[in-house]
């Protein structure tokens, strides 16, 4: 009686904010940060706020040069970023102080943040030509980068980008066709603090201008309470369906990480609300844990704002507004969303499983009285497609924020909390900024050493030329390259090393584009290294490799719509007609539904060996944009469905045992 109290005790449990914050920390290096009290404290403070001050100043403006705005948002990056994250993991923990030495780097941030706008005027008209303090305090600048880099964002891309500057340095000695002249140490320098191809190339330009004040946006969000919010409705317009927690889960992540851009900060947010609730329903934790990296991660391809990396494919493509981006995005997201939501269906119809009791739902007309907290959300999008800018559009959006929080008292943003959101504002987009810098340094390297043509060409020979052979290469890279990156730097990196192979195949730069960034993101529910899925295992109590596992299944879809919309471009609206966008959504989401079947291995009844692999054999056809592979896909899904109806099984205590 005991143990079962206990068990109840332990589903029930919600993670209180001291552990929401530790497990961020442990998945999480933007979270990792040091916990000032007395004056350090107010230093710290003064200068998050005063960032973002800079940065509205700057964006009403738009009176600031654009190197001289750029070296001072790194300036302001760095200088905090050195005050805040301590150089190993663990002394953020034990210690409160600031060491001598992060005081020093801090020190030289500043410089380095000051150097050009003091120096603007010699450095314009000397352009090609650099002095001995220019070079040192460029070389201290790669330095502190990349050294910001590894405490704010992580190793991964700090080692990427050390291994590009050596590439740049060392290209007499490099093999084969990777061989090109060499950057010596001065032009190097040159090429990556000077001039506006490295650190303060188009990366560090949409940080500072689209980027930092979306993020600023987001932080107003949750200070008008929004987050809990979208759990609010998610729960009063899906907690009755089947298997209701997990489709909360889906609904509720999906509004939350359009705007975090942060999966592992979606999934301990919303995961200590939701996953609780899934365990309670009978959902095997580390399922509970999948659902919830699945669909955290999955709510940065989810427009309006995409986890604000959109951002920085209107810069990278080039000749495409955000709002085409945005909306190109909407029916591939829809499907992504589908098959999550297709998947956990049949899971809870397996399981027997039903929906949240009435209790534990609040009434429909109470929640829409609050429906109001959405309305920057949509004035973001009405914005957007009325042909106001991107940063007008973004300042607009904070003040609706505002205004409408000041609706009622329990929503109501008022001078502390305005303050208290500059502050949070600017603390989220430390990390973004010295991630952008750093991936800088390798669109750098690219552009002086030719290497992204090289490396399209390569992959493009190594393929034979064969586009399934190309889109299969390049989904392998970008998924290696986006392990353990932030959603902006892995964008960075796969727009420029693998989406131009594809293009080189004649895919339309936004397909191209949209693909990479897919499986971008998709690294963070890939095991091995699945950071999404780890930090929602720590929440579910879970295994994380299975977690992982189980993650990588929910979203499969990730893995087959970048596909689909490369070899069918009318799914990103391009070049189609409202029928043939109907026929194609219609046949990927029958698609989407007989590959869950084949995933669960349950659809109206228990699904068995030879009929789940025609039914993942149904799904494939259906997906792949063709006349006749949708025909033969048709015929086999309705010869199934048939079949699940007329078959029934004699026994019914195998149902239950069907397993997975």
């Amino acid at each position: 009686m005991d143990k079962n109290k206990e068990q109840k005790t332990e589903q029930n449990k919600q993670l209180t904010e001291e552990e929401q914050k530790e497990l961020l920390a442990k998945y999480d290096p933007e979270a990792r940060t040091r916990q000032y009290k007395g004056i350090m404290n107010w230093v710290v403070f003064i200068g998050l706020v005063a960032f973002s001050v800079f940065q509205i100043y700057a964006a009403i403006t738009q009176s600031i040069p654009r190197q001289t705005l750029l070296s001072i948002h790194l300036g302001f990056a760095l200088t905090l970023v050195f005050l805040l994250f301590p150089a190993i993991k663990k002394a953020g923990k034990k210690k409160n102080n600031l060491p001598w030495y992060d005081a020093v780097l801090a020190l030289l941030s500043v410089w380095v943040g000051s150097y050009y706008p003091l120096n603007e005027d010699r450095i314009v008209n000397t352009i090609g030509s650099i002095t001995p303090m220019d070079f040192w305090t460029g070389l201290i600048a790669i330095l502190l980068v990349l050294e910001a880099t590894r405490r704010a964002v992580g190793l991964p891309i700090t080692i990427i980008a050390s291994l590009f500057l050596a590439y740049a340095y060392f290209g007499r000695s490099m093999p084969g066709f990777l061989r090109h002249r060499g950057l010596d140490l001065e032009n190097l320098v040159n090429t990556m603090f000077i001039s506006s191809e490295g650190i303060f190339g188009t990366p560090l330009y949409v940080s500072a201008t689209f980027i930092f004040l979306f993020l600023l946006f987001g932080a107003f969000l949750v200070k008008t309470g929004i987050g809990q919010y979208f759990n609010d409705l998610a729960v009063a317009f899906a907690g009755k369906r089947i298997g209701g927690p997990a489709k909360v889960a889906i609904f509720s992540s999906a509004l939350q990480g359009t705007i975090s851009g942060s999966s592992v900060a979606n999934v301990v947010t919303s995961g200590s609300f939701t996953i609780p609730m899934m365990k309670r329903l009978g959902y095997r934790k580390e399922f509970a844990g999948g659902v919830e990296a699945a669909a955290s991660t999955g709510g940065q391809l989810m427009p309006p704002i995409m986890g604000a990396a959109a951002f920085l494919m209107v810069e990278f493509i080039g000749g495409v507004t955000y709002w085409e981006i945005a909306k190109a995005a909407t029916i591939p997201a829809l499907l992504y969303f589908s098959g999550i939501w297709i998947i956990t269906h049949f899971e809870a119809k397996r399981l027997g499983l039903t929906g949240l009791p009435d209790k534990d739902i609040p009434k429909k007309s109470v929640v829409l009285k609050k429906i109001y907290l959405l309305t920057p959300i949509f004035a973001v999008v009405f914005l957007l497609l009325d042909g106001n800018s991107i940063i007008r559009a973004a300042l607009y959006s904070i003040l609706i924020t505002i205004l409408v929080s000041l609706i009622r008292k329990d929503t109501r943003i008022n001078i502390r909390k305005f303050i208290e959101g500059l502050a949070d504002g600017a603390r989220t987009a430390l990390s973004v900024a010295v991630a952008t810098a750093c991936a800088g340094l390798i669109v750098g390297v690219v552009t002086r050493t030719g290497l992204g043509l090289k490396l399209a060409n390569g992959l493009v020979d190594l393929s034979g030329g064969i586009l399934l052979l190309t889109l299969f290469f390049t989904m392998i890279a970008a998924i290696i390259l986006g392990m353990g990156s932030p959603t902006t730097a892995n964008y960075v990196i796969t727009a420029t090393i693998a989406a131009p192979a594809l293009i080189l195949l004649d895919v339309p730069p936004l397909a191209a584009h949209l693909f990479v960034f897919y499986f971008g993101i998709v690294a963070d529910i890939t095991p091995p290294v699945a950071l999404a899925a780890f930090a929602a295992a720590g929440v579910s109590g879970g295994e994380p490799i299975r977690t992982g596992v189980n993650a990588a299944k929910l979203a499969i879809g990730a893995f087959i719509i970048p596909y689909m919309f490369v070899l069918s471009p009318q799914l990103l609206l391009i070049d189609t007609n409202p029928m043939e966008i109907t026929i194609s959504v219609i046949t990927a989401l029958a698609g989407m539904t007989a590959i869950g079947a084949a995933v669960i291995g349950y659809w109206y009844r228990p699904v068995h060996s030879i009929e789940r692999i025609l039914a993942a054999a149904a799904g494939l056809m259906l997906v792949y944009p063709e006349g006749l592979s949708d025909i033969l896909g048709a015929v086999l899904f309705v010869a199934l469905l048939v079949l699940q109806f007329i078959w029934k099984r004699n026994d019914p205590k195998k149902v239950q045992t069907v397993q997975a």
